[in-house]
């Protein structure tokens, strides 16, 4: 079931892209073309301007955008006591494992501060354990799983030394959250709460997945694609569409979560 799941999870995701949709829209426009349908044609090619417009127009995907991110704050972990911590949780999702296994260096991708700020963290509380769960989130993995690239990555920054945990099977953060359990009680902090790290437009469906699986985390997002002010000018296709692309995945994400009751 939890396979299915993820498949249905990865075609959806590609059917809401929003370039793929203005794709679909273009080549509706070209059918229709060369059927003669002159009048439907000329509407795709509307909705088609419309949903560049939309897209690229940046303060309509930066407002929903900023809401999601701005819904959990991050903790304030100079008011923590570092002995009532079990650890550092750190989600998968900013290595790319094939270009690491290609080039032999391990590649960060665009949520690269899940990683510099866990090593920021790490070096804050040296004697917190930390766990890295992840594996890949692709439907045909090929290059090295996440974990052990990050097993990589831990040695050349001279962090061998941290007493850490790798869960390098989970392709999806339902998975993330089930199979690290057994790493909790492992890390001698099944009771106590951990600090959760990942991106600020994540971090809603993930504390409510952690939460649905009985583990208390302390939220700290971190990877934010929004500023807190609005640039009212700003045109940008490919922001737009990142952005876009973003906010729609993690809201399709709670639905279908909240659908399957593992939030």
């Amino acid at each position: 079931m939890d396979t299915l799941f993820f498949i249905a999870s990865k075609i959806t995701q590609f059917c809401i892209e929003p370039l793929n949709l203005i794709l679909l829209s273009v080549l509706f426009a070209l059918l229709f073309l060369l059927l003669r349908k002159y009048a439907l044609c000329k509407r795709f090619l509307y909705i088609t301007l419309m949903g560049f417009f939309i897209i690229g127009y940046l303060p309509l995907s930066e407002l929903p955008l900023r809401a999601l991110e701005n819904t959990i704050s991050p903790t304030d972990l100079k008011a923590l006591q570092p002995e009532k911590i079990g650890g550092l949780i750190i989600l998968g999702g900013a290595i790319d494992g094939d270009t690491t296994s290609d080039r032999q260096q391990v590649s960060l991708g665009s949520a690269a501060e899940r990683i510099t700020k866990a090593f920021e963290l790490m070096r804050l509380y040296p004697n917190l354990p930390y766990i890295f769960t992840g594996s890949s989130g692709d439907l045909s993995p090929q290059g090295m799983p996440e974990a052990e690239a990050f097993k990589q990555l831990i040695q050349e920054q001279g962090l061998g030394a941290h007493r850490g945990y790798f869960e390098g099977r989970s392709r999806n953060t339902y998975e993330n959250a089930v199979l690290l359990k057994p790493l909790l009680i492992e890390a001698g902090g099944a009771d106590q709460p951990w600090i959760l790290l990942t991106s600020a437009s994540h971090m809603l469906r993930s504390t409510q997945i952690f939460k649905q699986q009985g583990i208390t985390v302390l939220p700290f997002p971190v990877d934010y694609q929004t500023r807190s002010y609005l640039d009212w000018t700003g045109f940008d296709i490919t922001h737009g569409a990142q952005q876009w692309a973003t906010f729609l995945h993690e809201t399709v994400g709670l639905v279908g979560y909240w659908l399957t009751g593992k939030i």
